[in-house]
């Protein structure tokens, strides 16, 4: 499945939120320190109700640690400082998205040095940018529906739509 990274993260109820979607869809949730909180806060867990406990977690010491560990794979790092379209990508099972802090983002350092792997979620004139739960959320789904057919899920329900 797909691996999802959040440098940094600061705010429990996002990472929460990320961890119950990465379960939902059999994904990976790397967490790079250091954190805003500690992962056995009440707000991450509450966020991430009973999902918290069946979630793929690896932890991370630093962004090096990790891309040491991780150099050969395909990553692709979400900003806003990109003209690369997150919709544009064909993303491969086992791709590692990656999300910055939701106050700083992705450092200009590790943008620089990848910006053939930089993508973007287009946005308004008055928009600066979004949740980091919604835009995890955006591009990972996308990822999803690109490989839904090679994916081997167990079980998945698909809603009525009444048609």
């Amino acid at each position: 499945m797909f691996n999802i990274v959040l440098v940094n993260p600061q705010i429990p109820p996002n990472t929460g939120n990320i961890g119950r979607m990465c379960v939902n869809i059999g994904a990976t949730l790397h967490l790079i320190k250091p954190l805003g909180f500690s992962i056995d806060d009440k707000a991450v867990k509450r966020a991430g109700l009973d999902y918290w406990k069946e979630l793929d977690l690896v932890l991370w010491e630093s962004f090096e640690e990790f891309l040491k560990a991780n150099a050969k794979e395909r990553l692709f790092f979400a900003t806003t400082k990109s003209n690369n379209l997150y919709w544009d990508v064909e993303y491969k099972v086992g791709d590692f998205l990656i999300f910055g802090s939701e106050t700083k983002g992705l450092d200009e350092k590790i943008l620089q040095q990848n910006q053939d792997k930089t993508i973007t979620i287009p946005m308004g004139p008055k928009g600066r940018s979004l949740n980091l739960a919604t835009s995890v959320g955006i591009v990972t789904y996308e990822a999803l529906r690109q490989n839904y057919k090679s994916i081997n899920f167990k079980k998945i329900t698909i809603p009525f739509r009444g048609d």
